[in-house]
């Protein structure tokens, strides 16, 4: 699952937080989450449920597969 990070940035910044903020929403270091969001790492299914959950949309629209949010 690498398709991922531009849209990570992208509803990051939707909601005006920085990548600290919300690696400490997610109790992980900023190092760590910065990797998924750059997709130096890939992202473990539950982590992306849980930011699939957080931003309001659907698995699909993280991995790139929809472009439809929901």
């Amino acid at each position: 699952m690498k398709k991922y990070e531009n849209r990570l940035r992208d509803l990051r910044q939707d909601k005006d937080m920085t990548q600290a903020e919300v690696a400490e929403k997610f109790f992980m270091q900023p190092t760590q989450y910065r990797r998924y969001e750059n997709g130096d790492s890939d992202l473990p299914l539950e982590l992306a449920k849980k930011f699939a959950l957080y931003y309001d949309v659907s698995i699909d629209y993280l991995a790139k597969l929809k472009d439809i949010r929901k």
